[in-house]
């Protein structure tokens, strides 16, 4: 009856027009919170919402634009809860590990429903793949946080390390939330010893990347975990 291919409205929205669009936003994710993606429809999302399935698909022609937005809203919270925090830390691995340990913190939330996620998600060609170009508004958040965190470090990368290092570190992140999804040990553990194991042998190989043989062979392996995105 309606059509999912239609694009989201563009124009500059009235007051009240964004607190309908916010409404059904906001019942979206607790039904997705509450029963998961699968089982979540427009419909529902609608009749929760308090709308009409018409003015539903007028601001979000399908679910999978509802997910780019919790995608998005996920982000901008992962940046809020991390950027206070790298403000008075210089080291490149405890950035990092402020980085990765704010994410998991805030996609935390989600956990319960997250399998139902990645079984929507996992297909190359879905278009809610954190990978996919119409992920690419909340992945660019992600990358830019990750940039903000390896420039604002004391340790002085190589330039064309550093440039690529965000890009490359953005499929690691994915892996390790994907770990943490499945992790059924006490305190997803598991995970937190990964991340552990994973900083703990960059920090080895930072001293080595300025070595030009070490250099050139990471520059190009960098390039290669980078090349997964579209």
């Amino acid at each position: 009856m309606f059509s999912s291919s239609a694009e989201p409205p563009q124009k500059p929205l009235t007051p009240k027009a964004e607190a309908t669009k916010a409404r059904i936003r906001d019942a979206a994710m607790a039904s997705f919170v509450e029963r998961g993606y699968p089982d979540t429809t427009i419909r529902l999302i609608a009749k929760e919402a308090g709308v009409s399935v018409g003015n539903a698909y007028y601001y979000f022609p399908s679910k999978e634009h509802l997910v780019q937005e919790l995608y998005e809203q996920v982000q901008h919270d992962h940046g809020a809860s991390a950027r206070p925090l790298l403000e008075d830390v210089a080291g490149l691995v405890d950035r990092l590990r402020i980085f990765f340990e704010t994410g998991l913190e805030t996609v935390g939330a989600y956990r319960r429903v997250a399998p139902g996620f990645l079984s929507a998600m996992v297909s190359p060609d879905s278009p809610i793949n954190p990978l996919s170009a119409e992920s690419s508004p909340a992945r660019d958040l992600t990358v830019g946080l990750l940039r903000d965190t390896v420039s604002g470090a004391s340790h002085r990368l190589p330039d064309d390390i550093a440039d690529h290092l965000p890009e490359a570190l953005f499929p690691a992140y994915l892996a390790l939330i994907l770990r943490w999804t499945y992790d059924e040990s006490p305190e997803q553990a598991k995970t937190t010893r990964l991340l552990d194991t994973g900083l703990k042998l960059f920090a080895v190989a930072l001293p080595f990347l300025r070595v030009p043989g070490v250099r050139g062979v990471t520059r190009d392996l960098l390039d290669q975990i980078a090349d997964v995105r579209p």
